[in-house]
């Protein structure tokens, strides 16, 4: 073989590498094209919400997710100093929607609690919760508003009437039973 045929079929075999070269780089940008890694903005909201409760939680309170799921949360509220609640310790499920902030947060107490705002199951008769809702609210001021409501129950709205009925006729006796059940299930 000639040294010009021989230039030839190995110039010929380097750019046909060049050319696979060139068709595996536009492959990949093609890909990552096809599949943009966008995040949602609900998802930024919450990551941004973690790292607020992160870095300044509110007073006798944390949150952060489940494992890997931005989505679902645990919380801790400690039972506010001076309340029937106090020494408690009580757990939350924190659930947001794929349409969060626009949506509240589903919260829920996994800890029971004897609360005329609070059922057995742990659903929370809370405003701001349902049609009170605004996006300009996040995590951090719902949990200091469950924690205000272990404070200050609302007898008005309640969602146990029955125990709202003793609050507001036999303090006393609503008290003693609401620190038993603390005793016996947050502590």
């Amino acid at each position: 073989m000639s040294s010009a045929a021989s230039t030839s079929s190995q110039s010929n075999r380097e750019s046909g590498g060049d050319a696979e070269k060139r068709s595996k780089r536009d492959s990949r940008r093609a890909n990552s094209c096809r599949t943009p890694k966008t995040v949602s903005p609900a998802a930024k909201r919450i990551q941004r919400e973690l790292s607020e409760v992160t870095l300044d939680p509110p007073p006798n309170c944390s949150a952060g997710p489940k494992g890997d799921n931005l989505y679902e949360w645990y919380a801790t509220i400690f039972g506010p100093p001076g309340s029937v609640y106090d020494k408690g310790v009580f757990f939350l499920d924190i659930h947001f929607p794929p349409d969060y902030p626009f949506k509240p947060p589903k919260v829920s107490f996994r800890t029971r609690i004897y609360h005329c705002n609070i059922n057995s199951q742990g659903a929370i008769c809370l405003d701001i919760l349902k049609d009170s809702w605004s996006p300009a609210l996040t995590i951090s001021k719902v949990l200091l508003s469950i924690g205000s409501l272990l404070t200050d129950c609302n007898p008005a709205d309640p969602l146990v009437g029955s125990i709202a009925t003793q609050y507001q006729n036999n303090r006393e006796e609503h008290d003693r039973i609401a620190k038993d059940w603390t005793k016996k299930y947050a502590t």
